[in-house]
């Protein structure tokens, strides 16, 4: 496919732009999520960081451009965004499918000589850990469904038939691309990784969130685990917040 304009204004959205800000943090949402998921991060850490959050293409604003249904393309062009960005320490955050493709664009940094401070990974099964899955197949009623199971989306998304029906391309695209991710337990990143799970997901297991251990060459790894299910960042925000600001602090 063709590349889409790698204009930093489409990708990076700072809802709270600073010029003092001494390291950054990039989010990445989940499958179907987009960019003001992570507005409350934005707010609570800004100025002393400069909080970007990704907008993928598909959805709101540019919801006209072609979504991408690979991961490996997807990292490729989030990572050309972030090599033009001023250059200061960065931290990744991603949750469920943005996990994994934060820890795409870890890889891609790390070659170019830029390893992250940190990666946090949330609501996410490590990357060697694969499952046959194929809502990305469903009809529309059953990709609904999942996505009401896991309560991503907000009930105001679903009573509106017109949002919903524009968003559903996206949707359907972003779990094609979680769910055909699969890499070996061969693939690693330098950087340090903390994970982060709700005790109820369905989606991801202890055992799925311990085993990203093995996919950093770090001595510094750690799990903490959240009361909830796949979106317990949602419920847990603000304790997920003293997290990351600690982590900035130090």
């Amino acid at each position: 496919m063709s590349h889409p304009s790698l204009d930093h204004d489409l990708w990076c959205r700072r809802y709270r732009p600073t010029y003092t800000a001494t390291a950054r943090l990039v989010c990445l949402p989940h499958a179907g999520g987009s960019a003001p998921f992570f507005l409350p991060v934005s707010k609570a850490l800004s100025p002393q960081v400069d909080v970007v959050a990704v907008q993928y293409p598909g959805r709101q604003d540019r919801r006209a451009e072609r979504p991408y249904t690979d991961l490996a393309e997807l990292a490729d062009r989030v990572h050309e965004v972030l090599r033009r960005q001023p250059e200061l320490p960065l931290t990744l955050f991603g949750h469920s499918m943005g996990a994994s493709l934060a820890f795409e664009v870890a890889q891609r940094m790390e070659a170019d000589g830029r390893v992250p401070v940190r990666l946090f990974a949330s609501g996410r099964r490590a990357p060697s850990v694969f499952r046959e899955e194929n809502v990305h197949r469903l009809p529309d009623p059953g990709l609904l469904s999942e996505i009401r199971r896991l309560d991503g989306t907000s009930a105001l998304l679903f009573n509106d038939d017109e949002l919903m029906r524009a968003a559903l391309p996206a949707i359907r695209a972003d779990y094609q691309a979680a769910e055909l991710y699969r890499r070996g337990p061969e693939a690693v990143v330098a950087c340090p990784i903390t994970v982060l799970t709700g005790d109820r997901d369905p989606k991801t297991s202890l055992d799925d969130a311990h085993a990203w251990a093995g996919h950093t060459t770090s001595d510094s790894f750690e799990v903490k685990v959240f009361p909830g299910g796949h979106f317990f960042l949602s419920d847990q925000v603000d304790d997920v917040i003293k997290i990351l600001d600690q982590h900035f602090q130090n």
